[in-house]
């Protein structure tokens, strides 16, 4: 049994209003899916979102690197997913998303083949995910407003973006826990906005509001002043940026640079090596989260399952899909039910269809 046919789409999901980080301002996510047939009759789906301010990659590059793997698998046994892995990896360096696209697709054709959810094969430790909502930088007042339109749906965990102008960033805190009460639980992630001076003078000034966590609030690569932060921090320090692999993983524990680490698929190439992350935290007795970057409900779905399949996956950060007005699921995947991410019950995956509109044609066949 082997794979016979793989099929990659580009496709472009609007967001409902710009959505804007400290790295910048988007207004769609242009991501790059996958297929993979085999010669059984069994197909599975997977998605790439790149970043290039985070990955390295754009669409362009992620097709670029899906040109070079695909060819190379065809014929690969996918219930062997350990060699496919190592394959790709001989294949090409980086193109995490890419990669994670692929490994998906793998995992939900060997979840179809066993008739069980991706979830249950690699741990089933729970059936439901609890996930935060982002708020997007914008004006403190407006994003205020936005945190209590959020609370209004059912959200229980609010994650606010921060790190372009750290008065303001200490106002839009104090405005959205006035506004939301104390109940709510709030995140914030600086995305490197910060020195790590300022990291420090920021946190001791909102301590007060209750913050549950602080997501990478300096440069990624500044994994020295990461942990002087968390030294002289009150709040959780959680890593982002600086995590992308289980070496780097271990850099970060190492350095006790961290309180949680945040995987996220489309950095790690995929749930295989996410797991490896997971583990390797555990074993430090550090949780992690499961985030995500710009994907729709497929990467999205894939990502709940993971955090469904984990113990150590004890925060959750799965909302993309969320913010996008363009729906290219159009039938299955995870859903959402007041602050909580359900995870399908349908074999592999558990997506049932695609807005074919959005899907497009193929710009690549391999076979």
């Amino acid at each position: 049994m082997g794979i016979e046919r793989i099929e990659v789409y580009r496709v472009s999901l609007a967001y409902v209003e710009p959505f804007r980080i400290a790295l910048g301002t988007s207004v769609k996510s242009e991501n790059v899916i996958v297929r993979v047939l085999t010669d059984f009759g069994i197909e599975g789906w997977g998605e790439a979102s790149p970043s290039f301010k985070i990955t390295n990659e754009t669409p362009e590059t992620v097709i670029n690197a899906l040109t070079k793997i695909g060819p190379r698998l065809i014929g690969m046994c996918p219930f062997k997913i350990e060699q496919i892995i190592e394959k790709i990896d001989e294949i090409i360096e980086g193109n995490t998303s890419a990669k994670a696209a692929i490994d998906m697709a793998i995992l939900d054709i060997i979840g179809k083949k066993a008739r069980k959810p991706i979830s249950s094969l690699l741990g089933g430790y729970r059936d439901e995910v609890l996930t935060d909502i982002t708020i997007g930088i914008k004006s403190p007042k407006e994003m205020a407003k936005s945190a209590v339109k959020y609370i209004k749906k059912g959200f229980k965990v609010l994650k606010v973006k921060v790190g372009v102008n750290p008065s303001e960033d200490v106002e839009r805190i104090r405005r959205i826990r006035k506004a939301v009460g104390p109940e709510i639980k709030i995140r914030i992630d600086a995305n490197q906005g910060w020195t790590p001076k300022e990291a420090i003078e920021i946190i001791k000034k909102i301590e007060k509001y209750n913050v549950e966590l602080v997501e990478q609030p300096v440069k990624a690569e500044d994994i020295k002043g990461m942990a002087t932060v968390r030294k002289n921090s009150s709040i959780p320090i959680m890593a982002d940026e600086s995590v992308h692999s289980p070496k780097d993983a271990l850099e970060v524990i190492k350095a006790e640079a961290a309180d949680v680490i945040n995987i996220k698929l489309m950095k790690s190439g995929g749930i295989w090596k996410a797991m490896k992350i997971a583990a390797i935290a555990e074993a430090a007795n550090i949780p992690c989260m499961v985030g995500c970057m710009g994907e729709s409900n497929l990467g999205i779905t894939a990502a709940v399952h993971f955090a469904a399949a984990v113990k150590n996956v004890q925060y959750a950060d799965l909302d993309a899909d969320l913010l996008l007005k363009d729906k290219l699921v159009r039938k299955g995947g995870a859903k959402v039910k007041g602050s909580k991410r359900i995870v399908p019950k349908k074999n592999g995956l558990g997506i049932g269809a695609f807005n074919e509109n959005l899907l497009g044609k193929p710009v690549k066949v391999f076979k």
